[in-house]
């Protein structure tokens, strides 16, 4: 798979998750066939990268598996994947975690949003159960997370969270180039970026379940890498304005009726929720 024989590609960074990458690729192949996979693997000490080499044989259309020489850090896995995929010709890039935190079934909502936006974010804070398989800890921490970039860069979207639909043919490579970050902040700082830079942002409700193989790869000084560089990116958006400006400007504009700005308002509030009677996603 040299070129791009679709025009979307799904990308998984995947570090230690050789009991989660055999069935999410199973689900995410049970939403089309009209879109390529892309695993990047940091050198897994517990073997997911030769699980997924022979996964890539199984479905050698499909499934493509790239190794990189050690752990580099999530933002700097996406940095990577994002590259390849414009330097691979595709026009859409779909990203996800590999623990099953984003159910593969929201691929074609995903979809279906980027009519309509430049980049589409899976948003934990719209429905009201959407952290139910959560910790207590762990809900707290994204709450206040998303509270913090909220507050400090005016985003009323999920901005921590990986699973995205970028539309690569809207969305210059340079965009990416301002992105400094090798880690979580990544997430935050790449889309407040595109968002300052008048690029549309929508966003779908999701409900995110909890792991049950293997460990949360986040530790205490990547949360606290992440707050001090939320507060850098803070003072440079009054301070530095011109160091986050992209050259090209964006080439369509989100949807900006009545409903869509209740939802933005509604979703920049992580404490609050709406009723819903949209369904959970289930484990298969």
């Amino acid at each position: 798979m040299n070129a791009a024989r679709n025009r979307t590609l799904v990308m998984i960074p995947t570090y230690n998750e050789r009991r989660n990458v055999g069935p999410l690729l199973d689900q995410i192949l049970q939403q089309g066939d009209d879109f390529d996979i892309l695993f990047i693997d940091d050198n897994s000490p517990d073997g997911t990268g030769e699980i997924l080499d022979e996964l890539a044989v199984q479905h050698p259309k499909r499934v493509r598996v790239l190794h990189r020489a050690g752990r580099q850090g999530v933002g700097s896995a996406h940095k990577f994947g994002i590259r390849w995929a414009y330097a691979n010709g595709y026009s859409e890039l779909i990203t996800m975690d590999s623990d099953f935190a984003h159910p593969p079934l929201y691929i074609p909502r995903l979809r279906a949003a980027a009519e309509n936006y430049d980049v589409v974010v899976g948003s934990r804070y719209i429905e009201p159960d959407s952290l139910a398989d959560w910790t207590p800890f762990r809900k707290i921490l994204t709450r206040v997370g998303h509270f913090l970039t909220v507050t400090l860069l005016r985003m009323p979207y999920d901005a921590t969270g990986a699973f995205r639909f970028y539309r690569l043919d809207h969305v210059p490579a340079s965009a990416f180039t301002l992105v400094r970050s090798e880690g979580y902040s990544f997430f935050f700082e790449s889309l407040y970026l595109l968002s300052a830079n008048g690029f549309g942002v929508g966003q779908i409700p999701i409900h995110v379940l909890n792991r049950t193989a293997g460990e949360s790869k986040m530790r205490t000084r990547d949360v606290a890498t992440s707050v001090r560089f939320l507060l850098v990116l803070c003072a440079e958006k009054y301070l530095r304005p011109s160091r986050h400006r992209i050259t090209v400007l964006a080439r369509r504009r989100p949807a900006t009726g009545p409903a869509n700005r209740r939802r933005l308002r509604h979703a920049a509030n992580p404490f609050r929720y709406r009723s819903s009677d949209t369904g959970r996603p289930q484990r298969l």
